[in-house]
Order: C-alpha cells, then sequence, then structure tokens
C-alpha cells in the first residue's frame, strides 16, 4: 500500500489515480465534519463534491510536504463558510425565514423502550439545530476540537488563529450551546 506522502505528492502532480484515492481515504470524515457544520445532509453532499472540485482544480497549488487532509479540510472550511453567508442572505432577503432544515439523525442504538428512542433522537435534534446557530467563528473550533477529535494546536493552525482563541471560542460555543439547550448538560462528542 501507498503512503499518504507518495500519494500526496502524486496528487500534486496532477496524478488523477492518487488524488482519488486520497479522496476515498477522507471523504467519511469530511462529510461528517461538513454534515455537522450545516447541519443538512443534502447540502453536505453538495458541499462535499464542491470541495474536491475546488481541490482538485487547485491541485497545483497544494504543497504535498503539508497533510492533504490538513488542506482539504480547509477548502472544506471555506465552502462551509461561503455557505453560511449565502444562507444569511437568503434569510435577509425573506425577511428572516430560516431555509435550513436540521438534520434527521438516527438514534443510536442502545435505547430500551420506544420512548427512550424518541427523546435521545429529540435531544439530538436539538443540540444539531442549536450547532446549526452557532457563529462560524465559534462553530468551526467546537467541531474540530470536539466531534473531530483536534488538538486545540491542530485546530489553530488549520484556522490560523491562537490555540488560546481556539480555547476562547470554543468554551464559547459550548456556553452558548448550553444556553440554547435551557442548560440542560455540557455539550460532548455527538454520535454519528
Amino acid at each position: 500500500m501507498e503512503s499518504s506522502a507518495d500519494l500526496s505528492a502524486r496528487a500534486a502532480g496532477g496524478d488523477r489515480a492518487a488524488f482519488s484515492e486520497l479522496m476515498r481515504q477522507t471523504k467519511t470524515t469530511l462529510f461528517r465534519f461538513i454534515r455537522r457544520y450545516v447541519g443538512d445532509e443534502q447540502e453536505a453532499w453538495d458541499l462535499l463534491q464542491e470541495t474536491y472540485a475546488a481541490a482538485w482544480i487547485n491541485i497545483r497549488r497544494y504543497d504535498p510536504t503539508r497533510p492533504f487532509e490538513a488542506w482539504i479540510r480547509t477548502i472544506a472550511l471555506n465552502k462551509c463558510r461561503d455557505w453560511s453567508r449565502r444562507g444569511l442572505v437568503r434569510r435577509l432577503i425573506r425577511g428572516g425565514v430560516d431555509l435550513s432544515s436540521p438534520e434527521a439523525m438516527s438514534v443510536p442504538d442502545g435505547a430500551e423502550s420506544a420512548d427512550e428512542r424518541m427523546e435521545a433522537h429529540d435531544r439530538l435534534a436539538r443540540l444539531n439545530e442549536a450547532m446549526s446557530r452557532l457563529p462560524p467563528h465559534l462553530k468551526a473550533p467546537l467541531l474540530l476540537t470536539t466531534i473531530e477529535g483536534r488538538s486545540q494546536a491542530e485546530t489553530a493552525g488549520l484556522l490560523g488563529v491562537s490555540t488560546k482563541t481556539v480555547e476562547t471560542r470554543v468554551a464559547r460555543a459550548r456556553r452558548k450551546l448550553s444556553e440554547a439547550l435551557g442548560g440542560t448538560a455540557a455539550f460532548r462528542a455527538v454520535p454519528d
């Protein structure tokens, strides 16, 4: 099996097969990140495709000494931010109507009764809705550190901010989520 460094170097040189393999390796985690950011599964698929298309168009700009995943995630984050801006413009034009619908997440196994499963589904839907309403500057560090499990230093590098800024923004995002959910519980990783 070819190393990621070799695939990255080949992809940077315009090798479609290497780029396709890198896409295969990154698409699941990248889709989860985008889905959590935008809160809508169909929009997330569209943004995932836009991300890979933009990456391929700009592949000659990619520095293969950097991890491909960090580069592609930066592109995805920019696509998500653009999507958020467009949504804000649509809401303003339509008089404050929120056009994005919350993602319908599957209920994790383990609930003992239908009522418990429904309650878990409702909590998850409320959490996803609250997350989708976070400002982008708070949402991105929260998703990268809490959902994706990245360190604050890695997140700071991806976002181009200091580690302290990431720490502060994650704390603020958690506080906003807690307030939005009625102070029920601190935010923890959300099941996929």
